[in-house]
């Protein structure tokens, strides 16, 4: 695939092989170039979230996955610095909790959906249920592979409610998580991201590549499609989400509620 058309979004029923996407792609931009850009959007992303949340009748969920290191922390950071928190909901899925391990693998998830009139950012989500289960043998093949179908009609029973999903894939090369693996081990303020798992996953990146391939193929719906972020350069991967973020409000178009004329006569 050809670096200067590569697109985020393959229709649904096509398979989406991440070695055709180039992790480094930038559409030609320069940093400052696409850090101004990014700005804008977070600009128009503030009034945009006020007003669904005024709307209070949809909600909206950015799906941030990608292997260690992707940036999903960073990116939730730029979005969080354009829109204001009374609008916003942050929900992190790490390892579940006893309580967690004891319910299906969507509760956890369906309590975090935001309500009506908020957005919700994940910082990983359900598809760690159908990758990382999946690549370390945590769950037999016959329940992982039985979980796409259950993705699928939880994201439509969501879609049905209302609630609109950015699925973004924060895709980063090999090359580069070395690099930001090393900066890791070497700052200590970044230090305590690093866990046991972290260095021997990177000895399973090609399980964990084409566990991704499969989770992107098998669940890029109509109704809740999968977007390629690449994001070997911040910068490019912080505009593309606030294109998507802000372009999905737009097309949502939330309007403020229609104002009762009558209270006018109640002020003295």
């Amino acid at each position: 695939m050809g670096s200067s058309d590569q697109p985020l979004h393959v229709p649904a029923g096509r398979d989406i092989r991440l070695a055709d996407f180039d992790a480094d792609y930038h559409e030609g931009l320069d940093r400052d170039a696409a850090e101004a850009e990014t700005r804008r959007h977070c600009d128009a992303l503030d009034e945009l979230a006020y007003r669904l949340f005024a709307e209070a009748k949809r909600a909206v969920i950015v799906v941030l996955q990608g292997i260690d290191t992707s940036g999903k922390d960073g990116t939730i950071r730029m979005l969080a610095g354009g829109i204001s928190p009374q609008c916003l909901d942050v929900k992190s899925f790490k390892a579940p909790s006893a309580l967690e391990l004891a319910h299906d693998f969507l509760w956890r998830v369906h309590a975090a959906v935001p309500a009506h009139g908020r957005i919700g950012i994940f910082n990983r989500s359900h598809y760690e249920d159908v990758v990382v289960v999946r690549v370390r043998k945590l769950v037999p093949k016959e329940v992982w592979k039985a979980r796409y179908d259950q993705i699928n009609a939880f994201e439509k029973l969501l879609a049905d409610g209302g609630i609109t999903l950015v699925k973004c894939f924060l895709h980063i090369s090999k090359k580069e998580q070395r690099e930001r693996l090393e900066d890791r081990l070497r700052d200590p303020k970044k230090q305590w991201k690093l866990g046991p798992d972290d260095l021997t996953d990177r000895t399973r990146w090609d399980d964990f590549q084409q566990a991704y391939d499969d989770a992107l193929t098998l669940c890029n719906t109509e109704h809740a499609p999968w977007h390629v972020v690449p994001a070997d350069k911040k910068w490019y991967r912080n505009l593309v989400v606030a294109r998507l973020v802000r372009k999905t409000l737009e097309q949502l178009d939330p309007r403020f509620p229609p104002f009762d004329s009558r209270l006018l006569t109640k002020l003295d």
